[in-house]
């Protein structure tokens, strides 16, 4: 595990921890490791979620390794296909992604959990982008945060840098959810869990929907959603019809993915 990055599989479940004392800082090769990571997730029929996380407690991520780039890397090096992390542009990654933050999450590291679909965050937890103070655009960041929360509150977090702590975050909705210190990996995995007992074919569909129609106004967005091949094969699925038989029988269904 020299890049820093170990995987673990857990059932159907895979788990991503940045594992780089002594902050958990990113350098080209951690990202690109990350990248790879993240194509295996996507290409692997086997895997349904993936959860990401950092080592200790006291930093999830505080991004680009700036140690790093003080021995030459450039910021505008060959990060990987999705970017500095591997999901910071997109890339059909139709799975489910969950970050379980255990700490500390700015500039670059702030930018992998927004690029996440389901937040877990521990109550010390903190989120920056403060490439501002140092003349650094956070590209990623800018452009999915007012997305995500209010245009004002976006636009003041990027232009003054400043801290949002996890009850401020939970508020925003940028946390799903916030509990005790230690406690976001146990949460992570109860949520994947129960993603991974699900549908396959319907993440995937969802994902896909959601991306595709995100700056679309709500009529044409109906338009895009009879042409996506995610949302068809569920029409035309099987699962479709095991899921109404699974209802009207009273059981559980037993889902075959296709």
């Amino acid at each position: 595990m020299t890049d820093g990055i170990k995987v673990e599989h857990n059932g159907s479940v895979l788990e991503i921890t940045i594992d780089r004392p002594t902050a958990n800082a990113i350098d080209l090769r951690a990202s690109r490791r990350l990248n790879e990571v993240f194509d295996e997730f996507r290409d692997d029929a086997a895997l349904r979620v993936a959860i990401i996380t950092g080592a200790g407690e006291r930093f999830f991520s505080p991004g680009w390794d700036l140690k790093a780039a003080a021995a030459g890397e450039k910021s505008d090096e060959d990060w990987g296909v999705g970017g500095f992390g591997g999901l910071n542009y997109p890339r059909n990654l139709n799975k489910p992604i969950i970050a379980a933050v255990n700490g500390i999450a700015c500039g670059g590291g702030f930018e992998i959990v927004l690029g996440t679909d389901i937040i877990v965050m521990e109550e010390h937890a903190r989120f920056a982008l403060p490439e501002i103070n140092v003349g650094v655009l956070a590209d990623a960041g800018t452009i999915k945060l007012r997305r995500r929360i209010p245009y004002h509150v976006a636009v003041e977090f990027l232009m003054t840098g400043r801290w949002m702590d996890a009850t401020e975050a939970k508020h925003w909705g940028l946390a799903n959810h916030v509990v005790a210190k230690g406690q976001a990996m146990a949460k992570a995995r109860e949520i994947a869990a129960q993603l991974a007992d699900g549908p396959p074919l319907l993440f995937p569909a969802i994902k896909q929907l959601l991306r595709h129609t995100e700056m679309v106004a709500e009529h044409a967005a109906f338009e895009v959603h009879d042409s996506l091949d995610g949302v068809q094969r569920v029409v035309r699925s099987e699962d479709l019809k095991e899921g109404t038989r699974a209802f009207a029988q009273k059981r559980k269904p037993h889902w075959s993915g296709k």
